[in-house]
């Protein structure tokens, strides 16, 4: 009777280790996959173990539901979001959707711009006869929209020049940008972000609508180093504005404090010139030379703002540089925004001209001077 009481025990000790086994497997032998990460933290229960999957499902359906129509194709996807957010499992029409949107916005040209009287003041009250506008030097085919923006969401990029050529002003003009974004962004309407640069560009801020991030984002800047302006915008154009989703129209707009002088950049001026182009952005330029005498910096920054549609500011004193910030505020809430169909049109990748003439005299359009033409 001992004899088989043995054999009973140890044949039950025999069933039951495999059984255990099962349960507690060994952890390193399992895939890193998040799920199989979470599962041994689980009490030793047979029943609820298959639980767990289910929470695990949500999260992976949510992001690539709502990420990549933004970041691969941005200005269809704001047209299209309405129409696909209320049903969004048919992935199909919702390709289709954004294919048909291409085919609709890739020959329109969207153009902000503002009106100024021989004082400079800001004309705001214009209609759309009061314009002729003309792309590559023929008038537009067809004018779709026109309406005076008073405000149009803002993106905009604050692009300080952190490098020791500003050093013995730079306390000031923080102080300055500070209160521009202060008196500018909205909360829960406009976007900004912070970027110090010397040799290489740094965001201490990225896209917020806090102010109070974006002031902390400017006061951490510390000047020293050599300077890469160009690398500075080209990199704000690309990698910020011109990758950043949207789900509307917006103005975008990069504010650049520096002295214009360039000693370590990678990419050109025309090249950085060029990136804003693509990006639609319009720059303003802020001089911190103080001299007034036109130096090769002041020149550089006039270049800029010239090209992009924007305006650059040569202040004869450090308070001035307050009033220049003052003055893009108004300007921005000060434009008018156009959207036509250009005569001609090819998809060829060339650069082609935009011309806004006003035919009321002594009225004058600053706008940007053209665009690049998409390729396909």
């Amino acid at each position: 009777m001992k004899f088989r009481s043995i054999l009973a025990l140890v044949g039950g000790l025999c069933l039951a280790l495999p059984a255990a086994y099962a349960q507690n497997p060994d952890t390193d032998a399992l895939p890193s996959a998040p799920s199989a990460a979470k599962q041994p933290a689980q009490p030793p229960k047979s029943a609820p173990q298959p639980q767990p999957a289910a929470p695990a499902q949500e999260p992976a359906t949510s992001p690539n539901s709502s990420k990549p129509p933004v970041s691969i194709l941005e200005p269809p996807a704001r047209e299209a979001a309405p129409a696909d957010s209320p049903d969004k499992p048919p992935v199909t029409s919702g390709d289709d959707e954004s294919i048909s949107t291409i085919r609709r916005t890739v020959n329109e040209v969207s153009v902000v711009f503002t009106v100024t009287d021989k004082h400079g003041h800001y004309v705001k009250d214009l209609k759309k006869d009061d314009f002729r506008f003309l792309d590559d030097a023929k008038p537009a085919a067809e004018i779709r929209s026109f309406r005076a923006e008073t405000d149009l969401p803002l993106e905009a990029g604050l692009l300080i020049d952190a490098s020791n050529s500003v050093r013995d002003r730079f306390k000031f003009e923080q102080e300055a940008a500070v209160e521009f974004l202060n008196q500018t962004i909205r909360h829960k309407y406009d976007l900004a972000f912070v970027v110090g640069f010397d040799v290489t560009p740094e965001v201490t801020q990225d896209f917020t609508d806090d102010t109070e991030k974006l002031s902390l984002g400017v006061r951490t800047l510390r000047a020293g180093g050599g300077t890469a302006l160009y690398d500075a915008l080209y990199f704000a154009c690309r990698d910020k504005l011109l990758k950043a989703p949207r789900n509307g129209a917006v103005r975008k707009t990069i504010i650049l404090l520096s002295d214009g002088d360039d000693n370590q950049s990678h990419v050109t001026r025309e090249e950085a010139i060029e990136m804003a182009q693509r990006a639609e952005v319009i720059v303003y330029t802020i001089s911190t030379n103080l001299s007034g005498a036109g130096s090769h910096g002041d020149k550089v920054l006039q270049r800029i703002a010239d090209a992009t549609g924007g305006r650059a500011y040569v202040p004869f004193q450090l308070t001035e540089v307050a009033n220049a910030f003052a003055s893009i505020q108004e300007e921005l809430r000060s434009q008018y925004a156009v959207s036509y169909k250009p005569a001609d049109f090819r998809p060829d990748g060339r650069y082609r001209a935009i011309e806004i003439l006003a035919q009321v005299k002594g009225l004058h359009v600053r706008s940007r001077r053209g665009y690049y033409a998409p390729s396909q």
